[in-house]
C-alpha cells in the first residue's frame, strides 16, 4: 500500500521553501515603507504633462467641489462638473483628478461621450496628507479646462 504524506508534512515543506524567497526580497527591497508612502512630485508632473500634451488648460469651465477640511482620509468626497455647454459638436472627453502629494497623483480617471449630455461626476479619494487636489478635464474640441482646491486633512480620531 502507497503512503501519501500528509496535509501537515505538505504545508511544513511549503513553508521552508518560501522563507528563502520571502528573505531574498525583503533584502532585495532597498526603500523603506516609509519611502513608498512619500509624495511622488516626478509622477504628478507626468501625470500632468500626460494630460495636457503642452497645451494650457484654462480655469473657467470646470467646477471642483471638496471640502476644505476633510475629517475623513480615506474618504474624500470631490464632485467635478463642466460647466461649459455640451452639445453634440463638443463634450468633455475625459476628467481626471490629481491629488499632488500622494505616492500615487492619479486619484480618479473619468470618460464621458456626447451620449451623456452632461459630464459630472461624485467621487471619494484617499489623501496621505493636506494638499492640493487638481481636476482637469479635455473637451471634444481640444479645449483643456483646469480647477484646484486645497484640502486639510484632519488627524483622525483613533489617537485622541
Amino acid at each position: 500500500m502507497q503512503r501519501h504524506p500528509s496535509r501537515r508534512a505538505l504545508m511544513a515543506a511549503g513553508a521552508a521553501l518560501a522563507l528563502p524567497g520571502a528573505a531574498l526580497a525583503q533584502a532585495q527591497s532597498k526603500a523603506p515603507l516609509a519611502d513608498a508612502l512619500a509624495p511622488n512630485p516626478a509622477a504628478f508632473r507626468k501625470a500632468m504633462a500626460d494630460f495636457t500634451q503642452g497645451h494650457v488648460a484654462q480655469a473657467e469651465g470646470l467646477l471642483l467641489d471638496v471640502p476644505t477640511l476633510a475629517d475623513n482620509p480615506g474618504a474624500v468626497p470631490v464632485k467635478v462638473k463642466v460647466t461649459l455647454p455640451i452639445t453634440e459638436q463638443d463634450w468633455c472627453e475625459e476628467i481626471i483628478v490629481l491629488a499632488d502629494l500622494n505616492p500615487s497623483p492619479l486619484a480618479c480617471r473619468l470618460q464621458f461621450t456626447a451620449a451623456a449630455g452632461t459630464a459630472e461626476a461624485a467621487v471619494r479619494v484617499r489623501l496621505s496628507q493636506s494638499q492640493t487636489l487638481h481636476a482637469l478635464a479635455r473637451m471634444k474640441s481640444g479645449r483643456l479646462l483646469a480647477a484646484s482646491q486645497a484640502v486639510t486633512v484632519a488627524a483622525s480620531g483613533c489617537g485622541m
